[in-house]
């Protein structure tokens, strides 16, 4: 459905999109994550034809953006993060507009409007003025212009910003219904949206792809083996956490070990690294018995897409993708 190859766009001096390339099937709903400034706008407006590529191509459907851009326009739904709207018309007037722009016909054109309004909540603001709809409602109308002319792939920036949790939680539920049907890229900052409506990520940085990945091989990827525990002396007696520590720190496969907040008086905390596939849990509890402490807690740590994002954004290293 969507096709970037070596995507690249310059700003003068600037290099906004580096090099990006990645493809999207038909049916995929994908997140595109980066952090402020990454290239993730730039490259949407890329793939719409809102600008042209410095260098490297963009196809919709087969179609070169750059060189038939109207043609793939017709294939594609945007909802930019400000969502363009015309304050002064009302909902049914400012979307029967959209339809005149995108050239849909006018037979069937009141039923697919009332289908579009129903299913994003919006049949009882047809008559209202956009302006005085609230922040939730206009994003509403955002994706209902998007969605007029019927296209196979929506391409949606922040499409949560600035919404409340509820307002959050009624968007994201009508993104999943869209993506059973539809090609969706989704860009947000809201990691939690990713895992909830997102069956893929693509992750860049400095204009470049770090990641392109499910969700949870992303996150397996970093889960080498995070081990937290919490240990007490037996009977009260007073631990010594540093002799713990290179205790600890010595056992087979361990990478490192740092001292964290144990669980109240008397308890002590460790984090252990694991430097490779080995699980180092046995010989923690057989470490425990031999130092004759008792163990309170020992579990491995799951890692959140939120790490995964975190470390790949600040260069510590990419995992293979």
């Amino acid at each position: 459905m969507v096709e970037a190859r070596g995507l690249k766009k310059h700003f003068g001096q600037t290099r906004a999109v580096d090099g990006v390339s990645f493809t999207v099937s038909r049916g995929e709903v994908v997140g595109f994550l980066g952090p402020n400034a990454a290239g993730k706008t730039t490259t949407m407006r890329l793939l719409t034809g809102f600008l042209r590529p410095t260098d490297g191509q963009a196809f919709v459907s087969g179609i070169d953006v750059a060189r038939e851009r109207q043609l793939a326009q017709t294939k594609v739904g945007y909802l930019p993060e400000n969502a363009p709207l015309y304050d002064d018309m009302m909902v049914l007037d400012f979307l029967n507009f959209v339809a005149d722009l995108r050239g849909v016909p006018a037979p069937g054109r009141n039923n697919r409007l009332r289908q579009i309004c129903e299913r994003c909540g919006l049949m009882t603001r047809l008559g209202t003025d956009i302006g005085t709809l609230s922040k939730g409602y206009r994003q509403r109308v955002g994706l209902a212009q998007a969605m007029v002319h019927e296209p196979d792939l929506l391409i949606l920036d922040e499409p949560t910003s600035g919404l409340d949790p509820n307002q959050i939680v009624e968007i994201r539920e009508l993104i999943k219904d869209l993506g059973r049907e539809k090609t969706v890229i989704l860009s947000t900052h809201i990691l939690q949206e990713v895992t909830a409506t997102c069956s893929r990520v693509i992750i860049i940085n400095d204009g470049r792809l770090v990641a392109d990945d499910t969700p949870e091989a992303l996150t397996d990827r970093d889960a080498t083996a995070v081990i937290r525990l919490v240990v007490r002396g037996k009977n009260g007696a007073v631990l010594d956490a540093l002799k713990l520590q290179q205790a600890f720190a010595g056992l087979r496969g361990v990478r490192a070990v740092e001292p964290i907040d144990g669980e109240g008086e008397g308890t002590l905390g460790f984090r252990l690294r694991a430097s490779g596939p080995e699980d180092p849990r046995a010989d923690v509890f057989s470490t425990a018995v031999a130092q004759n402490i008792v163990l309170l807690d020992l579990h491995r740590e799951r890692v959140s897409l939120e790490d995964t994002f975190r470390r790949l954004t600040r260069g510590h290293g990419v995992p293979n993708a």
